[in-house]
């Protein structure tokens, strides 16, 4: 299967007592995919799966394997090591493992490579590599990003590498034949699909979710006008959302508008300042009109 399209690594909500809000989860998941999102990521980092614990983690994934199931929507879980990619198997709804480049070690690129080829041999489901060097700390090659896309079970790569480079460039001008390329730095989305990548995974799109399926088809179509005016007032959107750490400021807004139940983050992260989600807030209502938003 080749992935296209924008994907939203859905938030883990909670309510007012702190418990995972099934009812909420399950709204958005089919909000985002009305929106015409084209699937789903459970346990992605913007689901704080670290503040998880595993009935909790299970229950989100549970859920949202039903939603996809009877969406017919692609569904991908974050899962990184042997232990949790092979506890996937069970579930025949999923696409695809999110898996993340192995952080802080920094094995090298050859490691790198060698880690993914014993996990994708050990995985029931295909794998996307999470790549996002300046959390893991390690650099990838475009070379090695195509020694890693010839390993057999690996479909594509989440590319979050914080900036539109020499690299990235590189690689969107020769992608590997049949692997996917989906950005993952919200800011930069749209130079990133205007230099072909198929498509995107994105926190931001939790907001003005029709607005970032509408870029990335902008962009796919060659409507350049109407994909330039809208990845710019988007890319503003995006600012305003990681002016916090992700995804404190969105599930602010999410609250804002009813549509979670209460803003909660869990530690180590904390609610944003105020003044941040009202200026969150003010750029999507510019984005989407006076009705995107309803504040309580």
């Amino acid at each position: 299967m080749m992935l296209s399209g924008v994907y939203v690594p859905l938030i883990t909500p909670f309510d007012a007592a702190g418990a995972v809000a099934r009812p909420a989860l399950e709204g958005l998941a089919h909000e985002v995919l009305d929106a015409g999102a084209a699937g789903l990521v459970a346990l992605g980092t913007t689901a704080e799966p670290g503040s998880l614990d595993a009935e909790e983690q299970e229950a989100v994934v549970d859920l949202l394997a039903r939603v996809c199931r009877e969406r017919d929507a692609p569904l991908l879980v974050g899962a990184s090591t042997p232990t949790a990619v092979t506890a996937l198997g069970a579930r025949r709804e999923l696409t695809a493992a999110l898996s993340l480049v192995p952080p802080f070690v920094r094995p090298g690129e050859s490691g790198v490579v060698a880690h993914f080829a014993a996990l994708a041999a050990a995985s029931p489901v295909p794998l996307v590599i999470y790549h996002v060097p300046y959390r893991t700390g390690q650099q990838l090659s475009p070379e090695t990003l195509r020694r890693l896309a010839a390993l057999p079970g690996v479909i594509g790569v989440k590319l979050a590498v914080g900036a539109i480079e020499a690299d990235t460039v590189r690689l969107l001008a020769d992608p590997p034949t049949g692997f996917a390329v989906l950005g993952g730095d919200d800011t930069v989305i749209s130079p990133l699909l205007a230099l072909g990548a198929h498509g995107a995974v994105l926190a931001s799109a939790h907001l003005a979710t029709a607005g970032f399926v509408e870029l990335a088809g902008a962009w796919h179509r060659g409507d350049t006008n109407q994909a330039r005016e809208l990845g710019h007032r988007l890319a503003e959107l995006s600012a305003a959302l990681f002016a916090a750490p992700n995804p404190t400021v969105v599930k602010a807004v999410l609250h804002a508008q009813g549509r979670i139940p209460a803003p909660t983050v869990r530690l180590p992260l904390v609610p944003p300042d105020d003044e941040i989600v009202h200026a969150a807030v003010e750029r999507l209502t510019a984005v989407s009109g006076a009705s995107a938003v309803a504040m309580r």
